[in-house]
């Protein structure tokens, strides 16, 4: 059979591992194709010809348009990032008929519903594996692997940079800014990293983990999203004697008021495979109704981790070239049978909760706060004072609480913060037992 052609739009760490991982495993890659994959041309501002397997084979332009109207070129992948000029890019793409494959989760987030009309209008594929967690085949795990099931849940660290920071503030007793300037300087965090200690990278990846686990539209928009900056090394500390490891994750939750989108700090017990994700390692724990939960763990981000899950993409849409109504529907379910379903508000979730105050160190201040929590309902899993961290005449008290809707809890955070008692806010981190 004739070979596919494939034209890169980005030669930087991804579209470079992409170009070396189809070079070097071009046999085994033609061994399950059946043809040959051949990258014929790219598009790239700048590139280090070095490390480029292949490269000179590769008809190298600055100009996209190179790669995009190119009538022998079958896919165009790409590897720029960003919202434009990749969106501009990619609609251009498809409406020349060409497949397209993309590792930008920002991209699919944001644009991904115009963007899978106008795929299907042009009878063509848009595959995004990459977009999330990775080398991890999540997406393929859930439209494929987990067809049979009604999804029930999704849990993941879908960020490589908060994790390492929480792994090093745990294991060593870091502060996060210290933490957060050796994952800089290690290439793990950008100079603005925003969007990783924020939660706006993972938020990104939730609302396309929650569209292809429920079959509903993407609602980045509506994702609840905080992120790790004011989490300290006492709470890591206090936490882990209490039998958690704080992990910031991704949770989409499909209940009968509506769908859970939320990414935060939170507190998992130890005892889940989950919580003992370390470093840059993602992890994504997904409950079916049928398989009960799975777990997928792997490289979330680097160059040969990412294009692995690029070419696995390629491959799939080369399968389907000559077939293409044989195609895994971009979403996951056939056109037409996407839901609108309900995103709550965070203040109608229910979690548990890890607070911390200070108080003062005086006869009644644990009676007083236990008499609000119990006004409101809120019921106690656990207390602990620690006498030995004694600052300015304030102890550090700690509580666990069980469940409770996030609006009771705001209120009631808000009433204990209120007393003459008690020094400062109230620290809050949400938990999940995972069950």
């Amino acid at each position: 059979m004739n070979p596919v052609n494939v034209g890169l739009l980005g030669l930087g760490t991804v579209g470079g591992g992409t170009l070396n991982v189809l070079v070097r495993n071009a046999e085994e890659i033609s061994r399950r194709l059946g043809r040959e994959i051949k990258v014929v041309a790219a598009a790239a501002r700048e590139y280090d010809p070095e490390g480029l397997d292949g490269i000179d084979q590769v008809r190298v332009s600055n100009d996209a348009a190179d790669v995009i109207s190119d009538p022998d070129i079958h896919i165009v992948v790409e590897l720029i990032g960003g919202y434009s000029p990749a969106r501009e890019f990619v609609l251009e793409a498809l409406a020349n008929g060409k497949h397209v494959v993309t590792a930008n989760k920002a991209l699919i987030a944001m644009h991904g519903e115009e963007l899978f009309a106008a795929a299907r209008e042009a009878g063509v594929t848009l595959a995004y594996e990459a977009a999330v967690a990775g080398g991890i085949p999540i997406l393929k795990a859930i439209r494929e692997g987990l067809a049979g099931n009604r999804i029930e849940w999704v849990a993941g660290i879908i960020n490589g940079t908060g994790n390492f920071i929480l792994t090093e503030m745990r294991d060593k007793g870091r502060d996060f800014a210290d933490v957060l300037k050796e994952a800089q300087e290690l290439g793990y965090a950008e100079a603005d990293p925003t969007f990783d200690v924020e939660g706006i990278d993972a938020a990104h990846k939730l609302a396309i983990l929650a569209s292809l686990s429920f079959g509903m539209p993407l609602h980045f928009e509506k994702t609840y999203t905080e992120g790790i900056t004011k989490i300290e090394p006492r709470d890591v500390t206090y936490a882990s004697e209490l039998g958690y490891n704080i992990k910031h994750l991704g949770i989409a939750r499909n209940t009968d008021e509506g769908v859970e989108l939320r990414v935060h700090p939170t507190l998992v017990p130890k005892g889940r495979l989950i919580a003992n994700v370390d470093g840059v390692m993602n992890a994504v724990l997904i409950k079916g109704d049928m398989v009960g939960p799975t777990l997928y763990y792997g490289a979330g981000a680097g160059s040969l981790p990412t294009a692995s899950a690029v070419v696995a993409d390629i491959i799939d849409v080369a399968r389907s070239i000559d077939h293409i109504n044989t195609a895994v529907p971009c979403q996951g379910y056939q056109d037409g049978k996407i839901e609108d379903l309900p995103v709550l508000p965070i203040e109608e979730i229910t979690t548990s909760f890890y607070l911390r105050m200070y108080a003062r160190d005086i006869a009644g201040v644990m009676a007083e706060v236990s008499s609000l929590l119990a006004e409101a309902g809120i019921s106690i899993e656990a207390m602990h004072q620690y006498e030995s961290h004694t600052e300015d005449g304030c102890v550090p008290l700690v509580m666990l609480t069980h469940r409770v809707k996030e609006q009771v809890m705001n209120e009631t955070i808000a009433r204990i913060e209120a007393l003459e008692t008690i020094k400062g806010e109230v620290a809050r981190i949400r938990m999940e037992h995972l069950d």
